[in-house]
């Protein structure tokens, strides 16, 4: 089991292959994150999107990574992965800790997401931060698989 210390500063721009590694990693759980594999590494480090990027980093690996990407309209929309082996230990909950200081220094009013609505852990964590339910998408996401599934839509006014 990996030490439980971490912890959690901006992305830069050495973060762009580990955190697309992450989120390929994720993606091939097929059932957290909207993205299935495959996910072409090289392009998405390339693509990746560094201002509003958060990591959480222990023993120099990232095991979880937040982006909140900030509307005209003064909300941020949160996108979070967390390594399979972090999960349940904290990571979410400090990446979240920072992503709402990160938001409130910038003016932003709220903060938004979609979780698919069989994903109890994560809705549980946004609960935890009073993330409330707005909206229901039914059938919304078509999985690789053909499956269509729901989401939930959340927000955090600030």
């Amino acid at each position: 089991m990996p030490d439980a210390s971490f912890e959690i500063r901006p992305a830069c721009d050495d973060d762009r292959l580990p955190l697309a590694v992450l989120f390929a990693a994720v993606a091939e759980e097929r059932d957290g994150i909207a993205t299935e594999p495959p996910v072409e590494i090289e392009a998405r480090a390339a693509s990746w999107t560094l201002e509003g990027s958060l990591v959480a980093v222990a023993d120099a690996e990232i095991i979880g990574s937040l982006h909140v990407e900030t509307s005209r309209f003064g909300f941020g929309e949160i996108g979070m992965a967390v390594a399979r082996d972090w999960r349940g230990r904290g990571v979410g909950s400090a990446l979240l800790v920072a992503a709402i200081d990160w938001a409130r220094d910038r003016g932003l009013h709220k903060l938004s997401l979609s979780v698919f609505v069989h994903n109890a852990a994560a809705i549980a964590l946004y609960r935890k931060f009073g993330f409330v339910e707005e909206g229901l998408r039914v059938k919304h996401f078509r999985r690789a698989s053909g499956e269509l599934w729901d989401a939930f839509e959340m927000g955090l006014l600030l």
